[in-house]
């Protein structure tokens, strides 16, 4: 965290849990009325006490702290802008905080952060959320696809940033609206107000479509759409898709179960719990190495045997990426006494890499890439195997009009293929 009393910008931060790092001792030496936060995902780089976030420069009258969610792809090139050699840089996100400041450090008079921005911000390419705060200001950007979510909410006497709309009803603030994409917004003592410096070319909003399939919290709300809802559509289209017979609908802890709940409605197969999720681990999907993430499989889920002996079970999951997770609950499911293990997945197969932010850097790392399907479901054991269509996936989300990023499902990037050779010389993510 950095909190602002308008003076002196204090940053905390540390490896580990957000619980392991602050306590209340911690937090009561960050006194102020401005803060920014943040729990650095890594992608590309390592996870190290260097590469935490915020990130803190001292340009300025009183320095700018940044946070970063998301992966820049021209990151050679920044550097070299910047005059920093490969590796300099703890991260893309640490880039970013040097260009501002150098550029802090050779304007004079009234030019502040919000103005260096507008020089700054245009030279970035790839996905990016920011938020990004001086003595007395708080400002928030999105690239101009609008890959990463940031929204906007309203306190009795102040202002919020976050990325999902529930860290807002948490602290009782009131949901304002989302961020556009290209959109930068300064908040200072006057309120918000709304800055455009990107090219209007360059505006083309494509969220990234896991958002509603695992990303984001089922309570969180994504161009006007309730998740939850959305995920639930996905297992009533799925078993119109793929029926099955079977004695029991149950869904993979915890982004599986809504599209469960669809599929048992829609099946008229009776839903019911098989897993029960162990809810102080964490999220298996970014471990950092296969081992990591098959050990945190096994810790995170553990089987319902009575519920689950001798029946022919439809399993619901919202994804698969490397396969880890999906074979050790097929495995589960079966020394638990399961007769049969039909697996669905509420998203088409995830078959190219993501240079925005998300963690599946290569092709060489995702099963469906260089599989079909009935060789995938060989893979993790199961009886049958079917996804999701892509066309039934944006029938269930139900976003008209509104712009996705789909590159991990279909190789569509919305930047140039010419530059995301550039991505894997990346130092680092936010």
């Amino acid at each position: 965290m950095a909190v602002s009393d308008g003076e002196t910008i204090t940053v905390l931060k540390d490896m580990g849990l957000v619980t392991n790092v602050f306590d209340e001792a911690s937090l009561a030496c960050l006194d102020g009325f401005l803060a920014i936060g943040h729990t650095r995902y890594s992608t590309f780089g390592s996870s190290t006490w260097r590469s935490a976030q915020p990130v803190y420069r001292p340009a300025g009258p009183a320095g700018f702290a940044l946070g970063h969610n998301g992966q820049l792809t021209n990151t050679e090139e920044l550097s070299q802008r910047a005059g920093m050699l490969p590796g300099m840089a703890a991260s893309d996100s640490d880039l970013v905080a040097e260009l501002v400041g150098q550029a802090l450090s050779a304007v004079s008079g009234e030019a502040g952060l919000a103005e260096v921005l507008v020089q700054v911000l245009p030279q970035l390419e790839g996905g990016f959320s920011l938020v990004l705060m001086d003595a007395n200001s708080l400002i928030g950007v999105r690239d101009p696809n609008g890959l990463r979510p940031l929204c906007l909410g309203r306190l009795r006497n102040g202002w919020v940033l976050a990325s999902e709309t529930p860290a807002l009803d948490v602290i009782g603030a009131e949901f304002e609206r989302e961020l556009d994409p290209g959109e930068m917004l300064v908040i200072g003592p006057d309120g918000p107000a709304s800055h455009h410096p990107f090219d209007a070319v360059r505006v083309d909003p494509r969220l990234c479509v896991l958002e509603f399939v695992y990303f984001a919290r089922p309570d969180a709300r994504l161009y006007g759409k309730e998740v939850h809802g959305a995920r639930r559509r996905m297992g009533e289209l799925l078993a119109q898709q793929a029926p099955v017979e079977a004695d029991m609908v149950m869904g993979v802890p915890e982004s599986g179960g809504p599209a469960a709940e669809g599929y048992a409605r829609a099946s008229g197969i009776p839903f019911g719990q098989g897993l029960v999720k162990n809810r102080y681990i964490w999220r298996t999907f970014i471990a950092p190495t296969p081992e990591a993430r098959a050990v945190g499989v096994r810790r995170k889920l553990n089987p319902l045997r009575e519920n689950i002996a001798g029946k022919r079970l439809v399993v619901v999951d919202d994804s698969l990426v490397r396969g880890t997770t999906q074979r050790s609950v097929v495995s589960l499911l079966r020394s638990a006494g399961a007769r049969e293990v039909h697996l669905r997945l509420s998203c088409p197969p995830l078959r190219w890499p993501c240079y925005y932010g998300i963690d599946i850097p290569s092709r060489d790392e995702l099963v469906a890439a260089s599989r079909t399907v009935e060789e995938v479901g060989q893979l993790v054991g199961a009886d049958s195997i079917a996804y999701l269509t892509l066309e039934n996936l944006m029938r269930a989300i139900g976003a008209e009009g509104e712009g996705f990023c789909t590159a991990c499902l279909t190789g569509d990037y919305p930047v140039a293929p010419a530059r995301q050779g550039r991505a894997l010389q990346a130092t680092g993510s936010g």
